[in-house]
């Protein structure tokens, strides 16, 4: 794809970034609420009926083709992903598990070689090398690693596998992007069922920081959110659209200091700056002709 073709794909994962980076913090008064099993449930139960929705409205075909795959997905992208995210954010730090569930970017570059035959470019592979950098700033051995950074940094290498598998499924053809994502989120919202009833929450306390919670992550985290994922992953590659999201956990821990009151420090602030170089160097090789 040209550089200008590009641009497009880019500029929307810049302003999914925007609204994932600040989804941290809300997912965090989100879970203060309600278990996070449950609110997985109602956020994803109502990106479904946005997702049905529209399709309806549009007159868009939503056929369940390739189930197997659209399943497959549905558990890495939806079910194992977002409840092991959610885990982490309600035991531990808004910042370092939105840093850790977006070591994504790295397993969906090592998975999509083997799989996709997508070798990282050069310029990938640098910024690869600073973001694992700025990684090791953040995830340094300061002590043993507790259960929130395990759950955390599993949610990541899930996600990576799952990028690779969607993108598989979208180059073998036949399904619409709103198809896939409205299957993919009710099938993998349909999986967090068992482990909501193995793992029971207190009832959720109803009040209006949960509504904005739910209704903020079912219509523009996953409905909206994902839509626009998914179709900036099918233009420009699942190692490069992954990269295009770097910023999301720097804008997730200057949002959660800003407003929640956590204070990275200095060598946080050093590793995240890192990141978001290496943000700054995947959207130019994105940019290059035949990047």
């Amino acid at each position: 794809m040209s550089p200008r073709g590009r641009g497009a794909p880019l500029a929307a994962l810049a302003a999914v970034s925007l609204v994932w980076g600040f989804n941290w913090v809300v997912m965090k008064v989100g879970v203060r609420h309600a278990g996070p099993f449950e609110f997985l449930a109602w956020r994803f139960a109502l990106a479904a009926a946005c997702l049905f929705g529209a399709a309806a409205a549009l007159g868009r075909p939503m056929r369940l083709a390739h189930a197997p795959q659209v399943l497959l997905v549905g558990f890495l992208q939806t079910t194992a992903t977002f409840a092991l995210a959610t885990w982490a954010l309600k035991l531990g730090a808004v910042g370092k598990t939105a840093v850790l569930n977006f070591t994504m970017p790295f397993w969906a570059t090592v998975f999509a070689w083997p799989l996709l035959g997508e070798r990282p470019s050069r310029a990938q592979g640098l910024a690869l090398a600073v973001a694992l950098a700025g990684l090791a700033l953040l995830v340094r051995p300061a002590g043993a690693a507790g259960l929130p950074e395990l759950l955390a940094l599993a949610s990541g290498v899930v996600w990576g596998l799952g990028v690779v598998a969607t993108k598989r499924l979208q180059d073998r053809g036949g399904m619409d992007n709103l198809s896939l994502i409205g299957w993919q989120v009710l099938l993998g919202g349909a999986l967090l069922v068992p482990p909501a009833i193995a793992f029971p929450g207190p009832p959720a306390q109803w009040n209006a920081e949960l509504v904005f919670a739910i209704v903020y992550n079912g219509v523009l985290v996953n409905a909206v959110g994902w839509y626009v994922w998914f179709w900036a992953i099918a233009r420009l590659g699942a190692g490069l659209g992954s990269f295009g999201v770097l910023a999301v956990p720097v804008l997730g821990a200057i949002f959660s200091a800003i407003l929640l009151g956590e204070r990275p420090g200095a060598l946080d602030w050093v590793g995240m700056a890192a990141i978001a170089l290496a943000l700054v160097l995947s959207a130019r090789a994105a940019l290059r002709p035949g990047a």
